[in-house]
């Protein structure tokens, strides 16, 4: 059965801080119940891996699967903590004699281009504007409100019956950005602070609260939060919904019946 792993559940700093003596950062540097890489995750099909997002943590999270070698990867958006580990892949690509393959919506290349313009050299850029097919899923993208950030992707993964989502940067989702939310078995969603406390205006991702809210709309049958930062403690046992729990590096779970 096809699965997906999380290789990281961390916001775009990732957690411990390294400044902060908070109790969650301090737990982190002990026990690694809450030290989250930020945040990514690994499709596994029989046809292939294929990785979402490639942060400045990559190296670190290919380690935590024992693997040497990246074929593909899925970008959601061209921020750092998703797209900071594009570089190491092309020097591994560079090393090996090998090519890698990207694929995400055309305007994110552009960003990425911008940054890196050498990348292309040892990675194939596809763009998947409208949907790829994957291992025999059909993935395809859609945009959303990233907040004070502006604009991040989506991805609606359908396999014969089975339909799930990763959307790790969002809020405030118009109606017509929640429809590919609806009929899922399964939902990634990315929720920072349990409740968070700024200013509406400068916020960029949904708070756990919120995301309720959310789901009470759209009703996966299953919720992962993800995208999660230093001021979420894993063991804390917040009030969540049924059938919603919190991701942590190295889970992996069944995506079908």
């Amino acid at each position: 059965m096809d699965r997906l792993t999380f290789l990281g559940t961390g916001d775009s700093m990732g957690v411990p801080r390294m400044y902060c003596e908070c109790g969650v950062c301090a737990e982190a540097r002990v026990t690694e119940r809450n030290r989250r890489f930020r945040s990514a995750a690994m499709l596994h099909t029989n046809a292939g891996s294929l990785l979402l997002d490639c942060g400045p943590d990559w190296v670190a999270q290919m380690e935590l699967l024992g693997e040497r070698r990246l074929e593909r990867a899925l970008i959601t958006h061209p921020h750092h903590d998703h797209i900071a580990g594009l570089p190491e892949w092309f020097d591994a690509c560079r090393w090996t004699e090998r090519t890698g393959t990207v694929y995400a919506p055309g305007i994110v290349f552009e960003t990425i281009r911008r940054q890196y313009p050498w990348l292309e050299r040892r990675l194939a850029y596809i763009p998947n504007d409208e949907g790829i097919e994957f291992g025999g899923w059909r993935i395809t993208p859609w945009e959303v409100c990233h907040g004070r950030n502006g604009t991040s992707f989506a991805y609606r993964f359908e396999k014969g019956e089975y339909r799930w989502a990763y959307c790790s940067d969002s809020i405030r989702l118009t109606e017509q950005q929640k429809k590919p939310l609806h009929g899922l078995n399964m939902l990634v969603l990315g929720t920072n602070y349990y409740k968070e406390e700024a200013a509406p205006e400068t916020r960029s991702v949904y708070d756990m609260t919120e995301a309720a809210q959310l789901l009470l709309e759209v009703q996966p049958k299953l919720t992962y939060f993800t995208h999660m930062s230093h001021r979420v403690d894993i063991d804390a046992g917040y009030p969540l919904p049924v059938g919603v729990a919190l991701a942590y590096h190295g889970l992996s779970v069944p995506l079908g019946r």
